[in-house]
């Protein structure tokens, strides 16, 4: 019996209760108003309602037993006229429909809900003349993809609402609409020009989150060194926007300008002699003065920002680059490299002004040739690099990679870090292999091994492996802007599988180079 018909029953037998049963009219008040009492009505409902028996379908497969029943009736049909009309019912589209229906819910075949859509609009903006103006438009975000927004225009009304001049007063009428919205706008009629394809490597690592200066952290694109960005739009002086090849949503990085201002500040160094409290807040800028005699140093500290870049297809480079603190191993990968395939691999042959030995042949280990002509093709810059050991000059001739090259060679170079920025030309197309030194502990043990097995007898001190390591890290500090590999030196044979794998690996899959190198 129903609960709702339980209580009515209750309720006419107290009007129908004979005095003589000895019940006190107070407590039948008291009992009567608690059945006809709304609360205790809605409690009953709502036992009522969970008490029901839920419906569960009897199978989940009708579709599949019309089937069955259709192929039953097949013979039937013809002599049959009941049968035959079971079998037209049957076979009705609307009962058809209806049995899919009741299969997919009985196998509780329901629709997700829609997602709701959480990204962020892709707009930023900013206040002039007292008025809301679009100051950027996210490239790929969902104001761009719609392109009903753009840069410059004013926003008057959200929903039939007036917009002050207040960014949060906009967000807060936005959050607050559901279902459609409908804008009000003053467009700002600038047909701008696509913008050219512009790719770039950037120099150093960022981050938004530690970013003060960016003016929507959400919005910034964080990025690692060596990364290669598509810029697609460069029209806010500060700030680019850019999305990464690998994939991802655009976003803000900062510009050439911007981050070349930031990094020619340095912090004032702490000197407590005579300081007053609360004047060390100022920053002073690098001061660096170029001298020819010194001009290594003074690349040094060249701002390295944005590399612009372009994609071109697998292509065998014309030299091969490595870069090493001394000791750690590069002459020794150059010869593998050039005695395993002497037909792709080749290098130069230095020249100097030190007279020949009697077992020296002039071309093999050296090119002698006298002081006077390696002076005068020194001052007119026929030398890549040259240096003064024991009063005889010592050089790489230009022409010497050029020859190697012609034959269809890579030139393979174990050169000083400062011809870095003379090679990175497309005279030259450089891959860039830096050879790092591992820990001490390790350049000791391989050290001790080489010793041990008779491979050498020059005997290096802690000293040495610690310069080594020393000068390594300076060179990574210093010129890592150049390198397009890394490899870790600790074990020779793997060192030298992972510089064969990358230089093949030119040959067959398309290549991120410097921009001068194609225009």
């Amino acid at each position: 019996i129903p609960v709702a018909r339980s209580m009515q029953q209750v309720l006419d037998n107290l009007r129908d209760m004979p005095p003589t049963t000895g019940a006190k009219d107070i407590d039948l008040l008291f009992l009567k108003g608690i059945i006809e009492s709304p609360i205790v009505r809605s409690l009953a409902k709502a036992h009522e309602r969970l008490a029901d028996v839920k419906l569960e379908a009897v199978r989940d497969n009708n579709k599949q037993l019309v089937s069955e029943i259709l192929d039953s009736l097949t013979g039937l049909s013809s002599r049959d006229a009941s049968a035959e009309e079971l079998a037209n019912i049957l076979q009705e589209p609307h009962f058809k429909s209806l049995i899919e229906a009741h299969d997919k819910v009985a196998a509780k075949c329901y629709e997700m809900p829609s997602e709701v859509n959480s990204n962020a609009m892709g707009v930023t903006f900013r206040v002039e003349r007292g008025e809301l103006v679009i100051a950027r438009v996210l490239h790929g975000s969902m104001i761009d993809r719609q392109g009903m927004l753009h840069a410059g225009d004013v926003i008057r009304e959200v929903n039939g609402r007036e917009v002050g001049s207040d960014p949060k007063e906009l967000l807060e009428l936005l959050r607050d609409c559901q279902g459609g919205v409908t804008l009000k706008i003053l467009p700002s009629y600038r047909d701008t020009p696509a913008p050219p394809q512009v790719h770039l490597k950037p120099h150093f690592n960022y981050s938004p989150a530690t970013d003060n200066l960016i003016p929507c952290k959400e919005a910034g694109l964080a990025f690692s060194k060596g990364d290669v960005l598509h810029i697609v739009n460069r029209e806010d002086p500060n700030w680019w926007q850019a999305v990464n090849i690998v994939g991802g949503a655009t976003g803000l990085i900062p510009s050439q300008f911007l981050e070349e201002k930031r990094k020619a500040f340095v912090r004032r160094e702490w000197n407590g002699s005579g300081v007053l409290c609360g004047t060390l807040t100022g920053k002073k800028k690098k001061k660096i003065m170029y001298l020819m005699s010194k001009n290594a140093e003074f690349d040094r500290h060249e701002l390295q920002i944005y590399e612009e870049v372009a994609k071109m297809p697998p292509f065998q480079r014309k030299t091969l680059v490595l870069i090493g603190a001394q000791g750690v191993g590069r002459r020794s990968l150059k010869n593998r490299l050039i005695i395993i395939n002497p037909l792709l691999y080749g290098t130069t042959v230095p020249f100097t002004s030190r007279p020949a030995r009697e077992e020296e042949r002039d071309g093999q280990s050296y090119c002698f040739v006298s002081r006077s002509q390696m002076e005068t093709d020194i001052k007119a810059r026929r030398y890549l690099e040259h240096g003064e050991y024991d009063g005889n000059l010592y050089g790489t001739k230009m022409n010497s990679i050029h020859e190697v090259v012609d034959a269809g060679r890579t030139c393979i170079l174990d050169v000083n870090p400062q011809a870095l920025k003379q090679l990175k030309t497309a005279e030259f197309m450089p891959f860039v292999v830096f050879v790092a030194a591992p820990q001490l502990d390790t350049l000791r043990a391989m050290h001790k091994a080489v010793v041990d097995a008779g491979l050498t007898t020059k005997l290096l001190t802690e000293t040495d492996l610690k310069k080594t390591v020393d000068e390594s890290a300076r060179i990574r500090r210093a010129y890592s802007h150049y390198f397009d590999l890394t490899i870790v030196n600790d074990n020779l044979d793997k060192a030298f599988e992972q510089l064969q794998a990358a230089v093949e690996q030119l040959c067959s899959e398309p290549q991120w180079v410097p921009v001068s190198w194609v225009y």
